[in-house]
């Protein structure tokens, strides 16, 4: 039998927090760091997402998964700011972000990856990390003028930003092209990236998407230890047995609408899902799928 997998303190503490959670669509959450209502992104006559009511637990890992074209990257976009819904509203952390532009969500704590990874390719790695980081004071025309404003600034970013890509094990690739780098060290480094900002809320798109088995692990434990640090995870994943490994709820989509809340082993066995993914339950769970 294999040996149960023991938890941090601040796992146990998310998965305590969700233990009296209702397992239904919208599920109340007993301290939403995300929360969403109505929203509603309409292309044409196609509906992409009709979501009446969605909750992220502050300090959890929540996967969102669903089949392909179930909105689940739409709906990261319209949260995220980088589309806007056709009716809807949206809070992060009690401040209402409708009218929040993406470069601003990132200021204020929320920040995502994408499915296909941004990293400007022409730019060294550590200048990649180096324009993660918010509020540079040589980022305005004036200061610039004047290394004296904004040298130990730098120095600084700089020296955080070299702490994150030893823990990423990105340090042999400091200085070459961010081009360089294989698909995994790529998901790498705009996780590592995504970090500079200090954020509050970490959203991942398919962080294992183009990654190859021996980094898969690796990226399992950098999430979880970035809910052990504190921080709230949100990501998208088509993996179930990663969903299943790191998660603490899983919100279920089809169709654009949420169809199910619960534990990873609650999801893995509710016929809804099941149904959605294969067209028939059959008594069998995701997992023993193979989804």
């Amino acid at each position: 039998m294999a040996a149960e997998r023991s938890y941090s303190p601040l796992a146990q503490a998310a998965r305590s927090a969700l233990a009296g959670c209702e397992k239904v669509p919208g599920s109340r959450k007993p301290d939403p760091v995300l929360v969403a209502d109505g929203v509603r992104r309409e292309f044409g006559g196609i509906v992409a997402v009709d979501v009446d009511h969605i909750e992220v637990q502050r300090g959890s890992i929540t996967a969102l998964i669903g089949p392909n074209g179930a909105g689940k990257t739409t709906l990261f976009n319209l949260l995220s700011g980088f589309d806007t819904p056709s009716t809807g509203t949206w809070s992060f952390d009690g401040r209402d972000m409708a009218k929040v532009a993406p470069h601003k969500t990132a200021a204020l704590g929320m920040v995502r990856t994408f499915q296909l990874t941004k990293s400007l390719t022409k730019l060294s790695v550590i200048e990649n990390m180096r324009l993660g980081a918010t509020g540079q004071r040589g980022e305005k025309w004036w200061n610039g003028l004047f290394a004296s404003t904004w040298k130990k600034q730098e120095d600084e970013i700089t020296a955080r930003a070299e702490g994150l890509l030893d823990r990423f094990k990105l340090s042999h690739m400091r200085d070459e092209f961010a081009g360089a780098l294989s698909g995994g060290q790529r998901k790498l480094l705009e996780m590592a990236r995504a970090l500079m900002t200090n954020p509050n809320l970490v959203m991942l798109d398919e962080p294992m998407a183009g990654v190859n088995p021996a980094l898969k692990q690796s990226l399992n434990d950098h999430i979880r230890g970035l809910r052990d640090e504190g921080m709230t995870v949100l990501f998208v994943e088509h993996d179930m047995d990663m969903v299943h490994d790191v998660s603490d709820w899983v919100i279920v989509m089809a169709e654009g609408r949420v169809i199910a809340e619960g534990t990873p082993d609650d999801i893995s066995k509710n016929p809804a899902v099941i149904d959605a993914y294969l067209g028939a339950h059959q008594g069998r769970s995701l997992l023993e799928e193979g989804a």
